[in-house]
């Protein structure tokens, strides 16, 4: 299961599940472009990393076509091809139909489906020029489950999963790709949808983790894990598709 000598784009590789991703794909050998918003963690990233792997932060606004487009140059300007792409970058916001906010949608479905759509814009034909890759996107459960006044981000996640096959068909034989679909994980994500709730969040986190049927909650690293097998040359015959990895919780009975 080696992704060794690849160069792999992460974007929203600075914090969470990108930076596990980041973390573990260049404990594999891998070449790794973390892009994200976050300029100041990126720089401290890409300085402890850049030590011992080859590695490096390109500040990037997935929603903005000229910005992912840089990545994407910068990407190739620096270590000279794209074998993958790890579309990551996520963003969550809170609320019921009624409380609809456009600034939420402009927001969640800019990062979650546009970014993912600029990405694959700009990503797959660089890739292509290089023989060919695989294109990653981390999805959520929220695509299967109606989560409580989440209804745009699973609205969002949902479209993500239907560009993941629409993507599979258009580029059949240019590049692989697949979508990773974690359920519930522990990041500042995760934390962020705790808040205003009326319990401390580590008594949230543990009430959650003995409903889950492996009994805890995720980490970044389960999903880095699988994210490095699927972006393998192992994986080859995983196309189009969705690797659920949510401990069980789509398991679940309704009782």
């Amino acid at each position: 299961m080696s992704i060794e000598g690849k160069t792999i784009i992460v974007t929203g590789g600075t914090s969470g599940i990108g930076e596990a991703c980041t973390r573990e794909f260049v404990s594999r050998g891998a070449s790794v472009v973390m892009a994200s918003i976050q300029q100041a963690e990126g720089e401290a990233l890409e300085a402890e990393l850049s030590t011992t792997s080859r590695s490096k932060f390109i500040h990037c606004d997935v929603t903005q076509d000229d910005q992912v487009q840089a990545l994407i140059e910068g990407a190739l300007a620096t270590f000279g091809r794209v074998d993958a792409i790890h579309c990551n970058a996520g963003a969550w916001g809170k609320g019921t139909a009624e409380e609809f906010d456009e600034a939420i949608w402009n927001k969640v479905m800019g990062v979650n489906v546009k970014g993912a759509l600029l990405t694959a814009k700009y990503g797959i034909p660089a890739m292509r020029a290089c023989g060919g890759g695989t294109f990653l996107a981390t999805t959520s459960v929220a695509a299967q489950i109606g989560f409580p006044q989440h209804a745009v981000y699973c609205a969002s996640k949902a479209a993500l999963e239907a560009l993941v096959r629409c993507l599979a068909m258009d580029y059949a034989g240019i590049v692989r790709v697949v979508g990773i679909s974690p359920g519930t994980i522990d990041t500042p994500m995760l934390a962020a949808t705790c808040e205003g709730w009326d319990k401390p969040v580590e008594e949230l986190y543990a009430e959650v983790a003995e409903r889950i049927p492996v009994r805890r909650l995720g980490t970044p690293q389960d999903v880095a894990k699988a994210a490095a097998f699927l972006l393998s040359d192992d994986a080859s015959y995983i196309n189009g598709t969705i690797l659920t990895l949510d401990g069980g919780t789509l398991a679940l009975p309704p009782w």
